[in-house]
């Protein structure tokens, strides 16, 4: 079976270094471009001196035409919060599989999300779209979703199952 191409969006990040390592180990996934807004395109290596040796890409600006070109399937977005929702629709426009990592995409009432991040989400039509990560509430909804909103928090309990659903779903309409 041939490996999923994957990109990493913000790969100069911390969340980025762990996700690469966590990909690097994983028998199908094949990491083929990583983006960053740092000038000059350094190597992966510079920016992560844990990974060297590991994977021979540079760091380059997103431009989803050179994304396409790579064969990208799936995207993680490892961007800041307030980010992805600006860069991630081009992505999903062109059939990218994405998997967002920040909290863009986590509440799917946008008044919501205006009430606990501070600003309006930018990106409506995906927000209303976005299957939220926890395979054990949402396994049959993300085999085919293609935009992840992966969680970043469990309830006091530690048990995803004791809260995660009514507390999305308590912010959606």
């Amino acid at each position: 079976m041939n490996p999923i191409k994957i990109a990493i969006l913000g790969g100069s990040g911390y969340t980025a270094l762990e996700l690469l390592k966590i990909l690097l180990r994983h028998p199908r996934a094949k990491v083929v471009a990583i983006t960053s807004r740092q000038e000059g395109s350094p190597h992966l290596s510079e920016v992560h001196p844990a990974l060297t040796g590991m994977l021979d890409l540079r760091l380059e600006p997103l431009d989803v035409d050179y994304l396409l070109a790579r064969g990208v399937q799936c995207a993680f977005g490892c961007l800041p919060h307030g980010a992805s929702m600006s860069a991630l629709p081009r992505l999903l426009e062109h059939g990218i599989r994405v998997i967002d990592l920040s909290a863009d995409y986590r509440l799917r009432d946008p008044n919501v999300y205006a009430q606990w991040y501070g600003h309006s989400h930018e990106d409506l039509a995906h927000l209303a779209q976005a299957v939220y990560g926890l395979p054990e509430i949402y396994g049959d909804e993300l085999s085919s979703a293609q935009l992840v909103a992966q969680p970043r928090m469990l309830p006091a309990d530690g048990h995803p199952r004791t809260s995660a659903r009514s507390w999305r779903d308590s912010t959606s309409n």
